[in-house]
């Protein structure tokens, strides 16, 4: 946990994947001016759990384009991988209170009992697992570990955003038993987030729209391990020129750092964008935040 004083902990956590794209950068940006408004600390946190998508030399180019928009963390940065002990103990905490448990299904398995129920997911949708396991193995190998959703996950999960106001989630109906600990061995990222946050503090996750589907989640896996629940707020995503969210996997480019992408982030958040520097127009962009985005008590 940190040692500060301060009320107010954010963080930006990027996946090292490849260069930040426009994308990226209208949520790094939120999540720095959120801290700024509000005389706090910002975060950096490099998510590299999924070793099977990281990209040699990506993290160190990403600190780069950050440190060139005037976007530097008040701490050094910290690395999911180095951070392993941490899940470990949570998954079994989570054991340990039979929230979690082994499933020895490959996603042709969970296809196959979908399909055979008339319950395939469409195109983009999540396949929502069947519960195969929940009860026994029945001679399979464990391959990965699930948590076990509570009785009352058939009932909406209820939060908050503080831009796109109240959210709700049937995780049973929606999710199902989700995956903590993947069959490569690779830890999933919502465990991993939520034991991070809290054990860096923090209180504030800016972060884009499209994790908001997350939420719900992360809020259970926090309320199963007896942790905190930081304040969201969602930012607008960036679209390509057919509709698409901008993604690395789709094949967004880097961002140019400097005040021309940085005017562009801006302009997608609303904020100031007219003064010629990076550093003007950040000055110009702290005191705007805090008008609009400014919370109560802080």
């Amino acid at each position: 946990m940190t040692d500060s004083p301060k009320t107010y902990i954010g963080r930006f956590a990027p996946s090292p994947t490849g260069s930040l794209h426009a994308g990226s950068l209208v949520a790094a940006l939120a999540s720095w001016l959120d801290a700024r408004a509000h005389d706090g600390i910002w975060l950096v946190r490099v998510e590299d759990v999924d070793f099977t998508r990281n990209q040699a030399g990506a993290a160190e180019r990403i600190l780069q384009q950050l440190t060139a928009c005037g976007l530097q963390p008040d701490q050094s940065p910290v690395w999911q991988s180095q951070r392993e002990a941490l899940y470990q103990r949570a998954l079994d905490a989570l054991i340990r209170s039979n929230h979690a448990y082994p499933c020895g299904c490959s996603r042709a398995d969970i296809l196959a009992v979908l399909s055979a129920q008339g319950r395939l997911p469409a195109r983009g949708q999540e396949a929502i697992y069947p519960g195969t396991c929940r009860n026994g193995l029945q001679g399979r190998r464990a391959r990965s570990w699930r948590v076990r959703l509570p009785e009352d996950a058939g009932q909406p999960l209820r939060w908050s955003d503080r831009r796109l106001g109240a959210q709700s989630q049937v995780l049973s109906l929606e999710v199902g038993d989700f995956v903590l600990k993947r069959a490569d061995g690779a830890w999933a990222y919502q465990l991993a987030v939520v034991v991070d946050d809290a054990a860096q503090g923090v209180t504030d996750v800016v972060r884009g729209e499209d994790l908001a589907a997350s939420t719900a989640r992360q809020i259970l896996l926090q309320r199963l391990l007896g942790l905190p629940t930081p304040r969201y707020l969602h930012t607008p995503l960036v679209r390509d020129a057919s509709g698409e969210k901008l993604s690395k996997h789709l094949g967004a480019g880097a961002f140019e750092p400097g005040a021309d992408s940085l005017r562009a982030a801006l302009r997608v958040l609303d904020m100031p964008a007219s003064a010629p520097t990076v550093a003007e127009l950040l000055a110009a962009a702290v005191p705007a935040w805090q008008a609009r985005w400014a919370i109560a008590g802080l």
